[in-house]
Order: structure tokens, then sequence, then C-alpha cells
């Protein structure tokens, strides 16, 4: 199989964060500390505690000089941007929307179904947050409102090269949004121009002047997850350490980004790779699971060459049609000897997945047609066995407290397949809405 994933780089550090109680925090320390530049990019910007506290901080770093971009999903925080501007009124801070719907005939776009569901942040092109964490408190969803416990959640800050292509991916998606809103008022301006050349070139010098100095990227030593998870690192390149570095022992880490240009399917392939390598164990904690052909076949394979393989699911639902997507899949799992659990104490909102001990990803992509096949997405890959053992810890304590299935909600038999069948029609259309052909 081509090796699809993007390429891994060494010098790194990082951390393993639990919720927005440990990232908002680490988030904050961040943005004050910061000297240049802060780039934020989230499908939902809650107006909470947890968010008002985040918006004073970028206020206060546009207040000190710093160039603070913003951009958030028009569908996930449709009707909480009115409250963002308010509070982000009168400062310096960009605020960009991704795909608005303010507009009424917003929603007739077949392009409106494609989001941004990126959980990214990035500062000064030197440390970045990637994973699955919206800025919403942890104990407040969106569908459901306060709950007593907060929902099970994951991100990961990182310093070193992958900090600046993340950096570099917000950039591009805050001038995406923002050329999607200006770019009918620039091409009056250029058609109105006496001179629309000179127009057009200061256009281009305008944007320059508004983009980022980004840092470059290093002369790193790279190398495929193949021979990584077969042991087979080229001479001279020492295995990693975990977050407290060791004078050269590097973490190895690399950003794979689903778009609908280049990188149409590379988080499935990642995935579907990571499986295919697997000799012992696997453990995915994902709240909306609905895997198309070939990561199933991936983890069919995996379990009949005696891999364990573990899947920790949303017991307590917060959107029931996704909860029966995953749940349809539970006979043919459990047909395989695959296990299955369900997290009752809380939401589950994680995305992360650990392989081997070795290989583990934390991000913001569900294993779903959505996400694999629809939104803009990144997952950060990790290759480190301390940074994958602390999430199978996180991992093992959240088994701990989940209920085990043994036996499919949706039973085999007639009614089992029409749901099934349900199920594969509605996503097939909702695909088809979007633009999307072929078999899932």
């Amino acid at each position: 199989m081509e090796n699809l994933l993007a390429p891994f780089e060494g010098g790194h550090r990082v951390a393993l964060m639990r919720g927005g109680d440990e990232l908002f925090p680490a988030m904050v320390r961040a943005i004050e500390e910061a000297r240049s530049e802060v780039w934020l990019a989230t499908y939902i910007f809650n107006d909470d505690p947890s968010g008002r506290r985040i918006v004073q901080a970028l206020r206060a770093a546009a207040a000190r000089g710093v160039q603070v971009r913003v951009v958030v999903d028009g569908f996930g925080s449709n009707g909480r941007i009115a409250a963002l501007r308010k509070q982000l009124q009168g400062s310096p801070v960009g605020l960009e929307v991704f795909r608005s719907l303010e507009r009424w005939w917003a929603w007739s776009h077949p392009s409106q179904l494609r989001r941004m569901h990126h959980k990214l942040f990035a500062v000064d092109g030197s440390q970045a947050f990637v994973g699955g964490i919206n800025v919403v408190d942890d104990r407040f969803d969106i569908q459901h409102g306060w709950t007593a416990e907060p929902r099970l959640d994951f991100a990961i800050q990182v310093s070193g090269p992958v900090a600046a292509e993340v950096q570099r991916l917000v950039h591009a998606l805050w001038m995406r949004s923002r050329m999607g809103r200006g770019w009918r008022e620039e091409a009056v301006l250029l058609a109105q121009s006496p001179e629309p050349v000179q127009r057009a070139l200061q256009l281009v010098r305008d944007l320059r002047a508004r983009a980022p100095q980004m840092p470059r990227k290093p002369g790193e030593h790279r190398w495929s997850l193949r021979e990584w998870l077969r042991g087979d690192r080229p001479e001279g390149v020492p295995a990693a350490a975990g977050f407290e570095l060791v004078q050269g022992e590097p973490v190895h880490v690399a950003l794979v980004v689903r778009d609908n240009l280049t990188h149409r399917r590379a988080i499935e392939r990642a995935y579907v790779e990571a499986i295919g390598q697997a000799r012992e164990r696997i453990d995915i904690a994902c709240s909306y699971f609905y895997p198309g052909r070939a990561f199933r076949r991936a983890l069919r394979r995996a379990a009949a060459r005696g891999v364990r393989i573990r899947l920790l699911m949303q017991g307590k639902v917060d959107y029931r049609l996704a909860a029966l997507a995953a749940r349809v899949m539970y006979d043919e799992m459990l047909s395989r000897g695959i296990l299955i659990y369900e997290y009752t104490p809380a939401f589950l909102h994680a995305k992360v997945a650990v392989v081997d001990g070795r290989w583990a990803t934390v991000g913001s992509s569900n294993i779903d047609p959505l996400s694999l096949l629809l939104n803009l997405e990144a997952n950060a890959v990790v290759l480190d066995e301390t940074f994958a053992a602390e999430v199978s810890a996180q991992l093992e304590a959240a088994f701990a407290v989940s209920q085990e299935i043994t036996a499919p909600p949706v039973r085999p038999g007639l009614r089992g397949w029409l749901m099934r069948g349900f199920v594969a029609w509605v996503a097939n259309v909702y695909m088809r809405a979007a633009g999307i052909t072929g078999r899932y």
C-alpha cells in the first residue's frame, strides 16, 4: 500500500490533555506568552465561561500588538457568532466564519454540507494544540445543556516543526474564509478600477502583507509508518522518549489533514495502514463510528491475525441517528471477536486510538463518512511509546467504567438488515447531496 500519511518529523515535545479543564488554561498561558501571532480554528466557539476566558486572553494579546486571527465554522457556531462578534467588538482580533449560514440562501448550496471540523490552535509557529475539543465548557453539551460530569475528550500540546504546519493550516483556513466572504467586493472594485492590472497587483501585495512570516521547516529525517512499526528505523535515528525530551531523542509527529483536494482520504488511510501493521492490540475511542469498507476490512483482518481490538463508543447518546449508525455495526464487529464498550459516565467526544503501544493518534476526525469523506479534519499521529502509554492509561480508565456490549442492540435478521439498510441509505443520500459519489 502506498504510504499516504504525512511524513513524520522529529524534534517535538508532546503533552496529552484531557478535556477543556486541562486544555483551556494551557491555551490561555500560550496566548499570554505570545510574541507575534495567535491562530485559532474551531468548529464551535461557545458563549460560556470557558469561551469568555479565551476571548479575554485573545483581546489582551491583540491589545499588546500580537496578531490574533480566529476562524469558526458557520454551522458548528451558528447562533453563537453574533455573541462572539460582540465580545470581540472594539478589539483588533480578526474573526472569520467558514461558510457562513447567516443568510438564508446559503443553506441551499451543496458545499454547505462540507464543514470545517478542525480544533486547531497555534502560537508564534512554535507551539500548537491539536485535538477534538471545541471551545465549549466540558460540562456543557450543545444539544442537552449543562451536565454533572465532563465529557471525555482529548487534545495534545505540541512544540516543534508540526506547530508551524498547524499555523500554516489555520492561516490558510482563515484566508479562505476571508476571501470567500469578500471576493465579490474585491471583484467589483477590480472591474471598476481604471487600472485593473495595477489594482490586481496591489491586491496580491496586500494579501502578502497580511500573511504571517512562517518559520522554515528544518531538514528532519523522515520515514514511513511501515518502517517504524516494523522497527526498521534508519541507521542513526534514535527512538522517541516522551514529553520530557532527552538530548538527541526526539518525539516524532505527523499532522494528517483531510481536505477535499489532495488529501481526500488521508486520515482513513492512516488508520487503515496502522491497523494493517498491528500485531498485538488496537484501542479506538470514537464518538461517531460508521466505518467504510476498507476500514472494516482492515479491522476484520487484524482480528483474524489475533490482534486484540477494543472499541469505545458512546453510551450516553447525543445524536440518536449517529448512535443508531454505530450500533448497526455491532453485530459485524462482535462476530469477529472485536470487543465493544459503551462509555456511560458522560458524553464521549474523543477521537483517539493506540496501536501496539507505539502509534497513537489524537484529532478531530470521527470514523464516519462525514469526517472521512466530507469535513475538513486534522489528526496528529505520534510515534512514541511513552506518549502511547499515556493515551492507553486514559483509555484503560475509560474502559473500566464502561459497559461491555456482548450482544448487538440491533439484532441480526430481517429487522437488523432493514435498520442497517436505512442507515446506509441516509448516509448515501447525504454524501450524494454533498457531491460525493462511489462506494464507502
